[in-house]
């Protein structure tokens, strides 16, 4: 993870790094690159990922499709890279919300809150990036960024590596509670899969799932998660 921070008016800001496999030309270093993860992220909440299209996004920018090009292969790496960036500052969250909290248990319980409803975590406001949007597009497209029969040669470029180093580090947690656990990176990736979807069916499939599309939802998703985790771990 490489995550710089600058103060600007005395404001601290987040930049990420990501791996450099995963654009053309680094969008975090101009306006025009920043504009089209902006963008694409309202545009894919609002349309889904089928039925976004970088001639979509260029029309909407009032730019060129070649433009948009020039930053990435196609929309499905687009993808791949927004949801990379979700992670990383997922894991930016979680570091700065469990430093002053000792007690691992609730470290852990900190960490799965965040992992349910992100946008409540307070550092929403230090990026431009509409974190709510882009939480949404985790819960009903992340899995697509995986579920592709490239999945195997992307892994090999790092096009992971940000949700496996993610999942390793929350496993890290679960060890010391119980280091004797054999399965903690399956239950960490499992958690996270189960938040998304289980929101997703509380949004979209409701007799697939016992949470309520509610004002707590999330908080239900997080006690959910709670209940699987103690109780695999002992």
């Amino acid at each position: 993870m490489v995550v710089k921070k600058t103060f600007i008016n005395m404001v601290t800001a987040i930049k990420i790094h990501l791996n450099e496999n995963l654009f053309l030309r680094d969008p975090e270093e101009t306006s025009l690159g920043r504009d089209i993860i902006s963008s694409s992220i309202i545009m894919i909440d609002k349309l889904g990922f089928e039925q976004f299209t970088f001639k979509k996004l260029a029309r909407e920018m009032g730019s060129t499709e070649a433009s948009v090009y020039r930053y990435f292969e196609n929309k499905h790496i687009l993808l791949v890279y927004l949801i990379n960036w979700y992670w990383v500052w997922q894991e930016y969250n979680i570091e700065v919300n469990i430093k002053n909290i000792k007690d691992t248990k609730e470290q852990l319980k900190k960490i799965l809150s965040i992992i349910a409803h992100p946008a409540n975590v307070g550092y929403t406001q230090n990026t431009s990036m509409d974190i709510e949007a882009l939480h949404r597009i985790v819960i009903s497209e992340a899995s697509k960024s995986y579920l592709t029969k490239e999945v195997d040669e992307l892994n090999k470029k790092g096009m992971y590596a940000d949700y496996k180093r993610l999942c390793k580090k929350i496993a890290e947690f679960i060890l010391i509670l119980n280091p004797n656990y054999p399965y903690a990176v399956g239950l960490v990736s499992m958690l996270i899969e189960a938040a998304n979807h289980q929101a997703f069916f509380a949004l979209h499939l409701p007799s697939l799932t016992n949470l309520k599309k509610n004002d707590n939802q999330m908080v239900d998703v997080t006690i959910f998660l709670e209940q699987i985790l103690f109780s695999a771990i002992k």
